[in-house]
């Protein structure tokens, strides 16, 4: 069993920058593919990054693509989501997550942490 608790969110303006951690426990991290999700008010929740287990892969929602970087570390069982010229349209709750294995589209990972609120304001 993973246990995955994100950390980092908050308020922040637009063209603002915010980085999100999510520290994973209970599973032997460097074999789990990670990624995070957002949901936003009154909306799915959707995919918005996720790399493989060495970090030498990574993958984008075409609309996070060259604002977003995620990254882990695989010694401090860490990933994280650095999140650069934030929109207000980016405003969500971010969650983290992971599976043994990735999918490039239509990914629904096993674990899941509790989310962590990001806000943009105009």
């Amino acid at each position: 069993q993973v246990h995955l608790v994100e950390s980092g969110g908050g308020l922040v303006q637009a063209g603002g920058s915010l980085r999100l951690s999510c520290v994973a426990s209970g599973g032997i991290f460097s074999r789990y593919a990670m990624g995070w999700f957002r949901q936003a008010p009154g909306k799915e929740r959707e995919f918005v990054a996720s790399t493989t287990w060495s970090g030498g892969a990574r993958y984008y929602t075409d609309s996070v693509k060259g604002r977003f970087t995620i990254s882990r570390d695989n010694a401090k069982n860490t990933v994280y989501l650095q999140m650069n010229s934030l929109k207000p349209e980016d405003t969500a709750i971010y969650y983290c997550a992971a599976d043994l294995y990735l999918q490039i589209t239509g990914w629904a990972p096993e674990y899941w942490g509790q989310g962590t609120q990001v806000t943009v304001s105009s």
